[in-house]
């Protein structure tokens, strides 16, 4: 018989009893070191983090800074709207997702279901606009233009639209003062990103979940300086999200205001005329293709020649700003992006390039100089310029003989060009030169001149144009080597002999490359905006200044004021000599050369004008129109692509941009009175304590001002020539009218 303790507990359950009390023991352990962690150890952290939870923030918005033109009238300010937004993360509690909710405000908005759902759906690389492409637990804004009845309806019956509200905001807008958009100018904004948040939290100017950032243009370039600072409540909160206690505001800070040096009078001028002479161009015939003009895209540039400040930037096509204001819808959207829109949201004047045509001349002429050739050496002007079996014409074959540079820019003669080109190329060795033998004036010129890199104008996006030296032709080779050799055939298509030539050698610079180069054809291509640097040096004396459009920034209150100064660029390679030389051929292209038929009538004595035509020939495409000018205080330059002829094309819109900003009437007197800007604006305008700007008074109707400078022109409008003239050359093609078949090594480029 086992003897059993008098306790009743055998060894197997005493053993038990012991493992059950080390468990038990082992836990109390763990959970009191675990106590002590979250307690003594890491206390401080989650105090701070729990109370944290206890905080809400309410966000006001700061009211973003005025963009204003020279004077101080607003271009882009602010206005108070009624929005409705939608909060999503109250939308996703619902059982559908919200789906109902939004399409019982589509009715009350009179918006599609679709367009309301689409605002609210969130932007990826699959979900193409419109979406929202800023933090997903903002409220997102449906509509900036719900009436007083709708918003009333909205807040009435909170009960049915739960997660939407309606609430009065301030919201940006693009006024146009007297009918002027410069759209591309000033850009347009967008609601901040997650990514962008997360870049900028330790900066100087961080992001807020609500803040509205500037995409393109002035907005996206002084965006921390109008965005200004946003005002933050925190509310103390109990677990049930009732408001114990206010922990810490902060107030709102408006932005500054951005005062510009557009004057919004002559970039009325500058867009009326552009899109005048786009129109006039459509109805001309062009004699090559045996249609009418395309004229599909544009731009114009006002700058001050001694300074670089912009006075009028335009480009065409265009659009309205005010589209993006509270969400772009997908109709506009489309409008201004697909394939059929000519993308208006391009900024011809500093995005668009092409081929310059002879007003490169400027740089060839100063490459000239610099290689040795005498201003004033007599240099033929014949009919064409033979290379080997290979002709390269003269416009429309004219011949005038023996001529100094400054003649051969006046009436602007190819064949000079082309002989010094063909001359510099075969000092330099030709095909095959030797290593550090080539001088390569004329594409050294070009950097010289700031060619081939952006000009570093205030704007974002800005491209560089392009110098084909020897080093972009061995660069794009290897680039496209591969894909030449394959295409390329010897007795193919135009095209693919092209393609079999440039695989053989188009690492090389071959005869014709620069003999095209020379007078700004094949691969050469710049911008309206480097166009206006180079030829607003030239007009100063030979400095080029950086362009810009910001000229000061103004405290909300008006006390401060920090203004952005001129800055010299460089200087042009070019001696006081050559310079003048230049001043005095420009100013014959207006009085007897190329553009003479446009400027009939100018008072040249009182307003002298200087200019250079141009039209480039483009590979599948109609000319390129091109007219550089200057006066002593501006530079206008002007481009329309597919339009024709330099001056055919864009003289009289030039002229007519002169004679606004001068007021020159068309008898050829001029009226002080109706001049718009008859010397650059120096002053700025002044803001009041109360953050208002003194300013002039905006014309009711800026177009009829417009309009009178257009009856200015003897012409009236029409873009023929006088009865019983023809007009003049102003080519920047050899073979404008016919194209010949071409020997390998010195043919045009397609540019």
């Amino acid at each position: 018989m086992t003897n059993i303790p008098e306790t009743g507990r055998t060894p197997r359950v005493q053993i038990r009893l012991v493992v059950i009390q080390i468990l038990v023991l082992s836990l109390l352990g763990t959970l009191g070191g675990r106590l002590w962690y979250l307690q003594i150890r890491e206390g401080a952290q989650y105090q701070k983090e729990a109370s944290g939870n206890h905080v809400q923030q309410v966000v006001q918005p700061a009211v973003r800074g005025e963009i204003l033109d020279a004077r101080g009238v607003p271009l882009a300010d602010n206005e108070t709207r009624l929005v409705v937004s939608a909060s999503r993360t109250d939308l996703l509690k619902q059982k559908d997702d919200g789906k109902a909710v939004l399409a019982k405000l589509a009715g009350v908005l009179g918006m599609s279901t679709e367009d309301v759902m689409q605002k609210v759906r969130l932007c990826d690389a699959k979900t193409p606009q419109p979406c929202w492409n800023g933090s997903p637990y903002q409220p997102i804004p449906i509509t900036d233009k719900a009436t007083p009845r709708q918003a009333l309806q909205i807040r009435e019956r909170s009960e049915d639209f739960p997660g939407i509200t309606a609430e009065p905001e301030a919201v940006r807008r693009y006024p146009s003062p007297g009918k002027s958009n410069t759209a591309q100018v000033l850009g347009y904004l967008s609601p901040v990103t997650d990514d962008e948040i997360q870049k900028a939290k330790d900066t100087s100017s961080p992001y807020l979940r609500s803040d509205m950032v500037g995409r393109s243009g002035l907005e996206r370039e002084y965006d921390k300086e109008l965005r200004g600072k946003a005002g933050v409540t925190r509310y103390e909160v109990d677990n049930l999200g009732r408001v114990i206690g206010k922990a810490k505001s902060d107030a709102a800070e408006p932005g500054s205001n951005v005062v510009t040096s557009i004057d919004s009078r002559v970039q009325r001028v500058a867009e009326y005329e552009l899109d005048k002479a786009m129109k006039s161009a459509r109805t001309q015939f062009d004699s090559i293709t045996g249609e009418n003009y395309k004229a599909d895209s544009g731009a114009v540039v006002v700058m001050e020649a001694k300074t670089g400040r912009i006075v009028a930037m335009a480009s065409a096509p265009t659009y309205d700003p005010n589209a993006w204001v509270g969400g772009i819808s997908a109709k506009d959207y489309k409008a201004l992006t697909g394939k059929n829109s000519d993308y208006p949201l391009l900024n011809r004047a500093i995005q668009g390039q092409a081929a310059p045509g002879s007003t490169f001349k400027v740089v060839s002429t100063a490459a000239a100089v610099q290689a040795g050739y005498a201003w004033d050496g007599g240099y033929p002007c014949t009919s064409d310029y033979r290379v080997g079996n290979q002709i390269f014409k003269n416009f429309e074959g004219e011949n005038f003989g023996d001529i100094s540079l400054g003649r051969a820019l006046e009436v602007s003669c190819d064949t000079v060009f082309y002989g010094i080109a063909d001359k510099e190329w075969k000092r330099d060795g030709g095909i095959n030169p030797k290593k550090g033998q080539p001088k390569d004036y004329f594409f050294k010129t070009a950097h010289q001149f700031g060619l081939g890199k952006p000009t570093g104008v205030d704007l974002p996006n800005e491209v560089g144009g392009r110098v084909p030296d020897r080093q972009w032709k061995l660069d794009y080779w290897k680039a496209n080597k591969d894909s030449w050799c394959k295409t390329g055939k010897k007795d193919g298509t135009y095209v693919e002999k092209i393609a079999y030539e440039n695989c053989l050698e188009g690492d090389k610079m071959r005869e014709g490359d620069e003999i095209n180069y020379s007078i700004g054809q094949g691969d050469t291509l710049v911008t309206p905006i480097q166009e206006a640097m180079i030829y607003g040096a030239v007009a100063n004396g030979g400095t080029e200044y950086v362009p810009t459009i910001g000229k000061a920034i103004v405290s909300p209150d008006g006390k401060t004021v920090q203004e952005i100064k001129p800055q010299v660029q460089r200087k042009l390679p070019i001696t006081q000599a050559t310079l003048k030389g230049m001043d005095d051929a420009f100013a014959g292209v207006i009085t007897r050369g190329t553009a003479a038929w446009k400027f009939s009538g100018w008072p040249q004595d009182k307003i002298p004008l200087h200019g250079k035509t141009g039209t480039a020939e483009v590979y599948g495409k109609q000319t390129t129109s091109w007219m550089a000018t200057y006066s002593k205080d501006y530079t206008v330059i002007m481009t329309i692509a597919q339009a024709g002829t330099g001056s055919g094309a864009s003289g009289e819109a030039v002229r007519n941009i002169y004679s606004a900003l001068y007021g020159v009437q068309g008898d050829g007197s001029i009226d002080r009175k109706k001049a718009f800007l008859p010397e650059p604006q120096a002053s700025l305008p002044k803001v009041r304590t109360d953050g208002t700007i003194v300013a002039p008074a905006v014309p009711k109707d800026a177009a009829k001002d417009t309009e009178a400078a257009q009856k200015n022109n003897p012409s009236n409008g029409s873009d023929q020539q006088p009865a019983g003239t023809a007009p003049p050359t102003d080519n920047g093609n050899s073979n404008t009218r016919r194209r010949p078949r071409r020997k390998r090594g010195s043919r045009r480029m397609p540019s």
